[in-house]
């Protein structure tokens, strides 16, 4: 087991085991000795829809139980939804998902009542999870019996994004939303047709398909470009597994990128203060009136960014990930009416920030989009690549200018570089791009900007071909 960029990952056949029991334990443990929770204190659990997921599920209420907790099942919701009703009723949660990785992996989400948990509290849960191993105390992974929360969930989450625009904003467009296996995919119909638009479901399925809104998979791209040629639709919409990263197609089936949807919710929202990782657009510093913190890969260093900008008196401080997921971490005033603070990822506002602006201006998402005049940016992964090759692939590339220099040759000369989560290079030509490995799964990531889409795309293929014949020579 490992924690990764957000939340707890390992195999689906381990968690299905004795591992999540004791992580689950462990940060039970962790919230009593911290007294950041009682005993007798309820917890809140969710799952996506991974074969895994209910056993997992089934594990980590055992464990919780049997430390005196009040188990609250929660079913098969977004965790922007489970997070929120757990900062309103002041309790712990954990979501057991996998994101948008594979269904032979899974994972634990863990929140603390006042929010997420950081790189910190990780540390602390690890530990206790290695001294109840040490120690060899009995860890349950019998049944526990949970009261079902899961309407009162989800209500609450559509009634939080039912106020965030005026009656029939969205009337007059034809979206598609692509459900697939994703927790959010009801949700997501109800909260656009309630605001007029004219919804059509498309490819429901029942066995877990992984989408990951950072890195489209061609497969999905096709079907989007499929059933917009099929239906004339304005947008097919979609999210990750566990709904908190969105997908937006524009009218072509083309995928916006998503630190695009955050720079268009950032101006929606009025956003004084911006925290986004270094892996999102460089543009975005350019195309807003607000202030903007870099920080690495990963949730909690974003809400760690969103955190010393209001202890610093910073108001309207927002965050958003490469991948769309939006965070808040103080108040705003939405539509007339003050929407309080979602610190983790939520892929509801970006969606609807962006689909309203269409509505308003009347205007093709290609043709907003565009307006924003951003860098062109592409990023891809390579999946199944052994974390010890990346971790090796990074050492190389970090021992010397020479070896940097001698590995992107093919590629262009190196200009500049940053180190803050993987390597960022700015080539000669003004180019950019990042090798990083994926702090979630056995992936490497490239992420590249350029003067033109044919060159961000040539760049980027000629990166994911140079790790490719790096680890093939090894």
């Amino acid at each position: 087991m490992k924690f990764g960029t957000s939340g707890l990952r390992g195999l689906s056949v381990d968690l299905k085991g004795r591992a999540s029991a004791l992580y689950a334990m462990a940060f039970g443990k962790y919230l009593l000795k911290s007294g950041k929770a009682q005993t007798g204190d309820v917890i809140l659990i969710g799952r996506d829809f991974r074969d895994s997921s209910p056993e997992i599920s089934g594990n980590c209420a055992g464990a919780l139980a049997a430390l005196g907790f009040r188990i609250f099942d929660c079913g098969n919701v977004p965790t922007p939804a489970l997070a929120l009703y757990g900062l309103e009723s002041k309790a712990a949660c954990l979501m057991i998902t996998g994101s948008h990785i594979p269904a032979d992996r899974n994972g634990i989400k863990f929140y603390r009542p006042d929010g997420e948990i950081d790189k910190s509290d990780e540390a602390a849960i690890t530990a206790l999870a290695a001294e109840i191993e040490k120690s060899g105390e009995a860890v349950n992974q019998a049944p526990a019996a949970m009261e079902d929360r899961e309407a009162i969930c989800r209500q609450l989450f559509f009634e939080r994004n039912t106020a965030l625009l005026p009656q029939g904003a969205l009337s007059g467009l034809k979206i598609g939303v692509y459900q697939h296996s994703t927790v959010a995919r009801d949700l997501l119909v109800d909260v656009l047709a309630h605001y007029g638009a004219e919804v059509t479901v498309l490819g429901r399925s029942e066995s877990f398909i992984p989408v990951d809104t950072e890195a489209v998979s061609e497969e999905t791209i096709t079907l989007m470009k499929r059933w917009v040629s099929d239906n004339s639709f304005d947008t097919i919409v979609s999210t990750d597994g566990d709904g908190d990263r969105p997908l937006v197609a524009d009218e072509t089936g083309t995928p916006l990128r998503g630190d695009l949807l955050g720079l268009v919710a950032a101006n929606f929202l009025g956003a004084g203060t911006v925290v986004t990782p270094v892996t999102s657009n460089s543009g975005i510093e350019a195309a807003g009136s607000f202030a903007v913190t870099r920080t690495r890969v990963g949730s909690p260093f974003v809400i760690t960014g969103m955190e010393e900008a209001v202890a610093a008196g910073r108001d309207h401080v927002m965050g958003f990930e490469a991948n769309g997921g939006l965070l808040t971490a103080t108040p705003f005033v939405i539509n007339g009416r003050t929407v309080r603070a979602l610190p983790t990822r939520d892929c509801f506002v970006p969606m609807l920030a962006i689909l309203s602006q269409a509505a308003t201006r009347r205007q093709p998402l290609s043709v907003i989009a565009a307006s924003y005049r951003l860098p062109f940016a592409a990023a891809d992964r390579l999946e199944n690549f052994a974390v010890e090759t990346s971790a090796a692939l990074m050492g190389y590339l970090r021992a010397s200018d020479e070896n940097l220099s001698a590995f992107l040759r093919p590629v262009g000369e190196v200009a500049a570089k940053s180190d803050i989560d993987g390597l960022r290079v700015t080539l000669g030509d003004g180019g950019i791009i990042h090798f990083r490995p994926s702090g979630n799964a056995p992936e490497m990531r490239c992420y590249v900007e350029a003067g033109s889409e044919t060159a961000a795309l040539t760049l980027l293929q000629a990166g994911l071909n140079r790790i490719r014949d790096w680890a093939g020579a090894r």
